[in-house]
């Protein structure tokens, strides 16, 4: 595993733009990984999720808050394939400027969200933030060959 450089990073970030749903992969209480597609948008290398409060994803993570996720743009050719898979953890968001900046991010990258909610706001009744924190990824890359990978260790922000 390498540390992830400058170079790198800019590649992960525009895959992240480049997407907007993610497979989140959860611990179960029994154990066994839960995974689940979820829109999101990013902050750096930090992601935001909407979901329910009482969702299953919400339990899990206040069980354990080690996940992994997947992201893949879009692609016409497996030549062209890309993506990310990443683990790291996760958390409510509690802090109300934090929400607010996550409300934010989420209204600009997906507008008609203020038309599904009832009250307008976001988070909408019984939802909440979710907080994704990478400690790794895996870039995808098969423009590079078939199946290529690099991992990289993503360093805690100062």
């Amino acid at each position: 595993m390498q540390a992830l450089d400058r170079t790198h990073r800019q590649f992960i970030l525009h895959l992240l733009g480049a997407a907007q749903d993610l497979t989140l992969a959860t611990i179960r209480p029994d154990g066994f990984p839960q995974a689940t597609v979820v829109s999101y948008v990013h902050d750096g290398l930090t992601l935001y999720a909407g979901i329910g409060l009482n969702s299953q994803k919400a339990h899990n993570i206040r069980q354990n808050d080690k996940v992994s996720a997947t992201i893949t743009p879009p692609y016409a050719d497996w030549r062209h394939i890309r993506g990310l898979s990443l683990a790291g953890t996760a958390a409510v968001v509690g802090d109300a400027d934090e929400n607010a900046h996550a409300a934010d991010l989420m209204l600009f990258r997906f507008p008609q969200l203020r038309q599904l909610t009832q009250s307008g706001t976001i988070p909408w009744q019984g939802g909440v933030f979710l907080r994704v924190t990478p400690a790794v990824i895996s870039v995808l890359d098969y423009e590079q060959g078939f199946g290529h990978t690099e991992l990289y260790a993503v360093a805690a922000a100062p």
